[in-house]
């Protein structure tokens, strides 16, 4: 369903559960950074009634996952660290069309957001099935399934209002773009590092 060119490696979980604190403090500002991207394109698009009503749900949902991964580091007598960056999500930016019309723009932001979302989805089913802490093991399922949702409502705007854009065309080239940036990744304890 997501097409990603290139799997998760399985030994990532191996380094995730060398440090579940760092993982989850990535996790949490990941789950913040996705809410504000949300509210970015609701600003961006704000004419797009059915876009605005979906999207702020999404936003919504979030933020409760922000505070659920949260809620976890606390229950675990982990402390919230500070924000972290995201190298992979800035390389992903980089494909973005920044010099287009507003519709060529907005397309692209969707899909962008669109690959940020199938590629967390890989790596929550992944540390799902491997990691060995039963709790972390059934968040990590159940967040999969919400990003696996996140995912078909970007794509899904993105390919109703760029009706005149060849988005099937530019999501395949973001999907190659990202097989190679990805290759980069999966060495740190962080859900895209």
């Amino acid at each position: 369903m997501l097409g990603l060119k290139l799997e998760t490696d399985p030994r990532w979980v191996n380094i995730v559960e060398s440090n579940i604190e760092e993982i989850l403090t990535d996790h949490a500002w990941c789950e913040q950074k996705a809410a504000t991207n949300a509210i970015t394109i609701i600003t961006l698009n704000s004419e797009y009634t059915d876009l605005v009503t979906d999207l702020l749900v999404l936003a919504q949902e979030e933020l409760e996952h922000f505070q659920m991964v949260h809620d976890i580091i606390k229950k675990r007598g982990y402390k919230l660290g500070r924000e972290r960056k995201d190298s992979y999500v800035n390389e992903l930016y980089k494909f973005m069309n920044k010099g287009g019309n507003r519709l060529q723009c907005m397309v692209d932001r969707l899909l962008f957001s669109a690959m940020i979302e199938a590629r967390s989805c890989e790596r929550f089913k992944l540390l799902s099935k491997k990691i060995k802490d039963p709790e972390l093991s059934k968040f990590y399922h159940d967040l999969m399934i919400s990003e696996a949702g996140h995912y078909t409502t970007f794509i899904g705007f993105a390919r109703k209002y760029g009706k005149d854009i060849d988005v099937d065309k530019r999501w395949k080239e973001l999907i190659e773009f990202e097989s190679i940036v990805i290759k980069n990744y999966g060495k740190t304890e962080t859900v895209h590092g």
